[in-house]
C-alpha cells in the first residue's frame, strides 16, 4: 500500500510499546543442563527436557533469576520476591511440549522506567510494565528441502527475559534509542551479549495511532521479530504512515500480527492477533514458586556495577568533558578501567581523555581490536602523555613510533626507550636555528610572500624545519623562532 497521503501527518501521533526479548548468557538452559551456546550443529544441545520426553521434569537455573533481577534493578523496577511460572499453550512444530513455560500473572519485575536523552536535548521517560522470565522455542527451517521443513531444537529452552514497555513511545527515534540503550545495558550488566544478528536481542513493536490531543488508544498492530535497531525504526515509520492513510480515507485498523520485509521496507499481515485467553495460561505444576529472599536480593544489589547513566554524569561533573566523550567511557568498561588506572599517574587528566577518545580510539577501530588487546600498560601510557605534555616528545612521534615500540616491548621504561630510539625533542636551539636559516634560504619566494602579508606560508617553513629535525622539535618553539627570523 502506498504511504503517500494528502492528510497532514500532524493530525495523528504515534503510540507504541516494545516487547524486547533478551537471551541471557548463562552456560546452560533455563530448565535443563543443556548448553545454551550459539553456533552448534543442529540438535546438538538437546536432552530429554528440551525434547519434552515423557517423565522429563524442568529444574530452574538459579543464575537466570539473578540476571533477570539485575536487569530489573537497572530499570528501576519493583522486584517481585514471590513469583510463578505459567504454561502458555499453543501448537508449533518447534515447541515440543505444546506449551511454553513463561510468567503471566506474577512476573519477576514490575513498574520500572528508563530515561532517554533525545537528539534535540529533551528527556523522555518510558515506563517498563514488566520483565518476565521464559524459555525460547526451537527454530523451524523451511528453506532446506523442497518437501520437508526441518526443526533445530538447540534454542529450545534457552533462557529469555521479555521486557515489556508501557505504550509511552511517540516516535521512531524514541523506539530506536530505547533499543540502543537496552543493548548497552544488557552488555554493561553482563546479562547478554545483545547480539541482534544471532537473535540474542529481538524486538516486537506494538504500533497504533490516535488524533493528537486525544487520550484513547487506537487499534494496535504488532510487528514481530525485528532483528536490528534500524529495522525497528523503518518498520515503525512505515506502519505509522500506513495506519494514517487507512484512517484518513475512512478505513479501520484491524488488530493483527505483522511481519516486516527488510528488503522492501514494508509490513504485511501474518494473522489476526490472538488474545491472551487464546493461550489458556495456567500455573505450571512442575515448577515451584520462585522465592527471592531479602538476603539474596541484597547480595544481588551489592554486586550491581555503576550504571552507564551515572558514570556519564560523574565524568562530566569531575572532568568537565562533554556528554559524547563521557558516553564513550560509560559504554566501554575496559576503556573506563584503563582510564581510571592511567589517571593515577598522568599529570593532565584532560590530555588522557583526549588521547583515549581521539587517536587511541581511532587506532583501535582501524585495527579492529578492543582495549583488552592494547599491550601498553596504563602507567606507561600515562608516561608517554606526560612526555608529550612536557614538550619532550611530539604527539605524532609518540603515536607513530613510541607507542608501537612499547607494544612490542611492554616492560620497557618509557623515557629510556624514547632516548634509545632518538625520539626526544631536540633542545639544541643553535641546531634548530641553522635548520631554519637553510629553509628560509631555500624558499625565498615564499619568504617574500610572507613579508607581503601571506602569513599562511609559515606552516610550510615549520614543516620543512620539522623534517630536518626528524620530527623532534616543539612546533610552538619553531613558530616563535621562524617568526623572529622573518622580522
Amino acid at each position: 500500500m502506498s504511504t503517500n497521503t494528502a492528510v497532514s501527518a500532524t493530525e495523528f501521533e504515534l503510540v507504541s510499546g516494545l516487547e524486547i526479548h533478551v537471551q541471557l548468557n548463562t552456560a546452560s538452559k533455563i530448565f535443563s543442563s543443556d548448553s545454551a551456546t550459539f553456533g552448534a550443529k543442529p540438535n546438538e544441545h538437546i536432552s530429554a527436557v528440551s525434547l519434552a520426553l515423557p517423565g522429563a521434569l524442568p529444574k530452574l537455573n538459579k543464575e537466570v533469576v539473578a540476571k533477570a533481577i539485575k536487569m530489573g534493578l537497572a530499570l528501576n523496577c519493583t522486584i517481585n520476591q514471590l513469583n510463578y511460572f505459567d504454561r502458555k499453550n499453543y501448537f508449533y512444530a518447534d515447541l515440543p511440549k505444546g506449551y511454553q513455560i513463561t510468567q503471566d500473572s506474577q512476573p519477576i519485575c514490575r513498574n520500572g522506567y528508563i530515561d532517554l536523552l533525545l537528539a534535540n536535548g529533551t528527556e523522555r521517560r518510558i515506563g517498563i510494565n514488566r520483565i518476565h522470565l521464559e524459555e525460547d522455542a526451537g527454530k523451524s527451517l523451511h528453506d532446506q528441502d523442497e518437501n520437508y521443513s526441518f526443526v533445530d531444537l538447540n534454542r529450545a529452552g534457552v533462557p529469555l527475559i521479555e521486557i515489556v514497555t508501557e505504550p509511552d513511545i511517540r516516535s521512531a527515534e524514541e523506539a530506536s534509542l530505547l533499543l540502543t540503550e537496552m543493548r548497552k545495558l544488557v552488555r554493561h550488566l553482563d546479562v547478554s551479549d545483545g547480539n541482534m544478528e544471532e537473535g540474542s536481542l529481538r524486538c516486537d513493536a506494538n504500533i497504533s495511532i490516535r488524533e493528537k490531543g486525544t487520550t484513547e488508544f487506537g487499534t494496535r498492530c504488532e510487528v514481530k521479530n525485528l532483528n536490528s535497531i534500524r529495522n525497528v525504526r523503518r518498520a515503525m515509520e512505515f506502519e505509522f504512515n500506513r495506519q494514517q492513510e487507512v484512517v484518513s480515507h475512512g478505513g479501520k485498523i484491524i488488530q493483527s500480527t505483522l511481519t516486516f520485509d527488510a528488503d522492501q521496507g514494508t509490513t504485511a499481515p501474518m494473522r489476526t492477533k490472538e488474545m491472551a485467553n487464546d493461550y489458556r495460561y495456567f500455573p505450571d505444576p512442575d515448577l515451584p514458586p520462585v522465592a527471592v529472599s531479602d538476603e539474596w536480593l541484597a547480595a544481588i544489589k551489592a554486586s550491581m556495577p555503576v550504571l552507564p547513566a551515572e558514570i556519564t554524569r560523574k565524568l562530566i561533573a569531575d572532568f568537565g568533558i562533554n556528554n559524547s566523550e563521557a558516553v564513550i567511557f560509560a559504554e566501554d568498561k575496559d576503556l573506563l578501567n584503563y582510564f581510571h588506572t592511567a589517571l593515577e599517574t598522568v599529570a593532565q587528566p584532560k590530555s588522557l581523555i583526549n588521547w583515549l577518545t581521539g587517536p587511541v580510539r581511532a587506532m583501535m577501530n582501524e585495527q579492529g581490536v578492543t582495549m583488552t588487546s592494547f599491550k601498553v600498560s596504563p602507567s606507561r601510557f600515562a608516561a608517554v602523555i606526560n612526555l608529550v605534555d612536557e614538550k619532550k616528545l611530539t604527539q605524532q612521534i609518540a603515536l607513530q613510533q613510541l607507542i608501537p615500540a612499547l607494544q612490542l616491548h611492554p616492560e620497557a621504561d618509557v623515557l629510556q626507550l624514547a632516548g634509545e630510539m632518538n625520539l626526544l625533542i631536540v633542545e639544541n636551539n643553535d641546531e634548530l636555528a641553522g635548520f631554519a636559516d637553510l629553509v628560509l634560504e631555500k624558499f625565498k619566494p615564499q619568504v617574500l610572500a610572507y613579508k607581503n602579508g601571506k602569513k599562511g606560508v609559515l606552516g610550510l617553513f615549520v614543516g620543512e624545519v620539522m623534517k630536518m629535525a626528524g620530527g623532534k622539535a616543539d612546533a610552538q618553539k619553531l613558530n616563535a623562532l621562524l617568526q623572529e627570523k622573518l622580522k
